[in-house]
């Protein structure tokens, strides 16, 4: 971590020094104040100047690289990591062969290790940050394929007549089932039952 320390009349004064000779933004430096100063007797006598210590904030990207690629070299898995930041958080994707390890069972595991990711990065940052992990596409194919599947079962009970109970889903899950049917007229949905066996029900409307 970069540090630099200075000294002025005030603390924001050797502050804003540190700033220009890190060529950085307040939000992105920590500040630790090493000497408050004294002005001293009529501004002459026994005065002291402020002193601080300033540190360059660790960057969201490098915190997440890092933490990801000890997940990665634990299990002994070997991926590329690609991170982009978009107005929503952290997109990561990896990407490379034999990946299924960090998918699991419909992405539980991948579930598991962005809620660990989250919490390991923000509790080295002073702004929270949201953080979206997947493997080369898996969310948006898995989203499709509940798509895909709501449709499928709404029509069947819409033939039949009979509600259907789907596997239990996380809530991600259960909202791209309850968001696909929301428009359909003659089918509703709901969830019933304690997570983690919550599940989706596709009836048909009275």
């Amino acid at each position: 971590m970069k540090e630099f320390e200075a000294t002025g009349r005030t603390v924001e004064e050797a502050v804003e020094m540190a700033l220009k000779q890190l060529g950085v933004a307040r939000e992105e430096v920590e500040v630790q104040v090493l000497e408050e100063g004294n002005r001293g007797f009529l501004g002459l006598l026994g005065r002291r100047e402020a002193r601080v210590r300033v540190s360059l904030s660790p960057r969201p990207e490098e915190l997440i690289r890092n933490f990801l690629e000890k997940v990665l070299e634990a299990l002994k898995v070997k991926a590329a990591i690609e991170i982009r930041k978009r107005e929503e958080g952290y997109f990561v994707d990896f990407h490379g062969r034999d990946l299924g390890i960090l998918i699991g069972h419909h992405g539980d595991h991948l579930d598991a290790l962005q809620y660990l990711c989250n919490l390991a990065v923000n509790r080295r940052l002073k702004n929270k940050i949201k953080i979206f992990l997947d493997v080369q596409g898996y969310r948006r194919r898995r989203e499709q394929a509940l798509v895909n599947l709501a449709r499928r079962l709404s029509h069947r009970v819409k033939t039949t007549g009979r509600r259907i109970a789907l596997e239990p889903m996380n809530p991600q899950e259960r909202r791209i089932i309850h968001m696909a049917l929301k428009d359909d007229r003659d089918v509703f949905t709901f969830s019933e039952g304690e997570e983690p066996n919550r599940k989706v029900i596709i009836a048909l409307r009275k």
